[in-house]
């Protein structure tokens, strides 16, 4: 049974699976995952970011290929759990809302055709992460369901 708190992209076989991701990165992956890659560029500048860095390097990962996989909710215990909503809370305020921003920009263009719709989808599934990005672990969607 999946995580309702995991955001899933459909799950593609085969070809599909790499038309989608192609597709993809035409329509905005590549884009956010250089955003994502710079947040954690400028997040490791600054020595007590570097667990934010981190969490924008997996999130860079998952936003340029994303079919195939899915982000779910690390398992922590109780203290991990409150130190990474405290980091959230940090994130937000200084600069998850501004990735947050793209990708509900990149949805809006995304979603003017038909065909890109899901992908618009998937950049709002992306603009919630941008507000919570620590305590999250990419699963591969095989591993997770069979």
């Amino acid at each position: 049974m999946p995580d309702s708190n995991a955001v899933q992209i459909v799950s593609l076989k085969g070809p599909f699976r790499l038309v989608g991701n192609i597709i993809w990165v035409l329509l905005g992956g590549l884009v956010m995952a250089i955003g994502w890659f710079i947040a954690g560029i400028f997040s490791f500048i600054t020595i007590i970011g570097i667990p934010w860095g981190i969490a924008a390097f997996r999130i860079a990962s998952f936003s340029l290929w994303p079919f195939g996989r899915e982000m779910v909710d690390r398992k922590q215990g109780t203290a991990m759990k409150t130190m990474s909503l405290i980091g959230n809370i940090v994130w937000v305020v200084i600069g998850g809302w501004w990735i947050a921003l793209g990708h509900l920009l990149a949805a809006l263009v995304c979603a003017i055709t038909i065909i890109g719709i899901p992908f618009a989808w998937q950049h709002v599934k992306l603009a919630g992460i941008s507000f919570t990005p620590l305590g999250k672990e990419i699963v591969s969607v095989e591993n997770n369901f069979g």
